[in-house]
């Protein structure tokens, strides 16, 4: 019960009226104390006018008259003269005088809790001005004892009356509270547990219509989650339907434009001069199907490997990247170079980052020889303590704005006729698999430049 919301604010609750109550009960025993006080100098006072008024008494009436009044002795001050009024033995010396002519608050709290915690009966000694001006002031000597028993028994009271309003406060409040926000809440709280259960089911949104603003506004965002999530959901299925169906279709397709290939390849050796003539076209668009519906079936088949990570010498690896570059050039006015510092090593997967700068570099040359400008392709690497970064920089045209939007994105960042827009994804995904990035640089001019950061141990790479 106490972990819950309600039984939480009951518990708090009945701490906060306590603490009311006390703040309550600390003036309001001083001010019972002070009107005990002016209760016994006001009896005392009507003991010694019934004195005077009837002269002499015996000792007998004047201890019933104190006894009545509860004092030991009376002293009034009439006529700038001092009068012992009453008197009886008193059973100890004065232990403390209080003067309740204009006292100040904090000295009525003050001495009121020391009334309150001092268990040792002694005699007091209380000044205060005589009621309907019968005299300068009046002066009384009384026990403490009934004044400790009425402060006890009043302060018990007020703890019993406090603790009663306490429970009755926070009774009502839990049940307030249960009603106007924990039962809103649970009710919410199923629904979600509702809507988990089949996000795919529409009717399963959350239709707000809680009253109170704060839940309002919760149920209001958690319907937009919902129908967010249940359109993702669909669209993830769809998408899911669809690729399994472009796999299938891809896969069949490849075989058949393989054969196609093959036929192909044979109508170069024709004698006739427009066969001859097609026939490299039709070769080239063929191959470009083939290598569309690869490409296509490994993006879906989302098997790549993970790294296996090993001390892999840079240059070596730069230069058999470019040499196999070198050899698809051709007549191409593009020239490819490396500024890769001699003896460095780094920790990669060698063949995945093998493909990656082929990918780069590939495409890279592409983007030149379709501008027909030629150029040039550098590599480039640094290091510091944190991570190596690896260049791949060409003065070609640059990638337009279009391509830039949806780099790496699949099927849709590619910028040179016939792509698949799969290359840079595959690239990124095995640069991030060696906890890495691989990112287009921002700042270059003249061209395209991609960077590679791989990290040196443990280190996380953050742009």
């Amino acid at each position: 019960m106490f972990k819950s919301l309600s039984g939480r604010f009951l518990i708090l609750t009945i701490i906060f009226v306590m603490l009311a109550e006390i703040l309550i009960f600390v003036p309001s025993i001083a001010r019972y104390r002070e009107d005990f006080l002016l209760a016994r100098i006001e009896r005392a006072q009507i003991a010694s006018l019934a004195l005077l008024a009837n002269g002499a008494v015996d000792r007998d009436l004047e201890e019933e008259l104190l006894l009545n009044a509860g004092v030991y002795n009376v002293v009034l001050r009439r006529n700038e003269a001092r009068q012992l009024v009453l008197s009886s033995p008193i059973p100890s010396p004065v232990a403390a005088t209080y003067d309740l002519r204009d006292t100040p608050a904090w000295e009525l709290i003050r001495d009121a809790m020391v009334a309150l915690w001092n268990p040792q009966d002694s005699v007091l000694r209380v000044i205060g001005y005589p009621t309907q001006d019968a005299g300068m002031l009046i002066e009384v000597t009384l026990p403490s004892a009934p004044l400790r028993a009425a402060l006890l028994d009043y302060g018990l009271r007020i703890l019993w009356l406090s603790l009663a309003i306490s429970l009755i406060a926070a009774a009502l409040l839990f049940f307030a509270v249960r009603k106007v926000i924990v039962s809103p809440m649970r009710s919410v709280v199923r629904q979600m547990a509702r809507y988990a259960e089949a996000p795919e089911d529409a009717r399963r949104i959350i239709t707000p219509s809680n009253g109170i603003t704060e839940l309002r506004e919760a149920e209001e965002a958690l319907k937009s989650l919902e129908t967010e999530l249940t359109a993702a959901l669909r669209q993830k299925e769809r998408l899911a339907q669809l690729g399994g169906a472009v796999a299938r279709v891809s896969h069949d397709l490849r075989n058949i434009l393989t054969s196609a290939q093959l036929f192909a390849d044979r109508l170069e050796s024709s004698d006739d001069p427009t066969v001859a003539r097609i026939a490299p076209k039709l070769v080239r668009s063929i191959t470009r199907a083939v290598t569309l519906t690869e490409s296509t079936l490994a993006f879906g088949k989302a098997q790549e490997p993970p790294p296996s990570l090993s001390r892999v010498p840079l240059a070596d690896l730069v230069n058999d990247v470019l040499e196999s570059e070198r050899l698809a050039i051709g007549d191409e006015d593009i020239s490819l170079s490396a500024d890769v510092m001699a003896g460095t090593v780094i920790r990669a997967d060698s063949e995945q980052l093998h493909r990656v700068l082929s990918n780069l570099v590939r495409n890279a040359r592409q983007a030149i020889a379709s501008a027909g400008t030629g150029g040039e392709i550098c590599i480039h690497s640094e290091e510091d303590d944190e991570c190596w970064r690896i260049h791949v920089r060409d003065t070609g045209p640059g990638l337009p704005a279009k391509a830039r939007e949806h780099l790496f994105q699949p099927f849709a960042s590619s910028s040179k006729r016939g792509g698949t827009g799969l290359g840079l994804t595959i690239s990124q995904e095995l640069i991030r698999g060696h906890g890495g990035q691989l990112r287009l640089e921002p700042d270059y001019d003249g061209g395209t430049a991609f960077e590679i950061w791989l990290p040196k141990g443990d280190a996380e790479i953050n742009f």
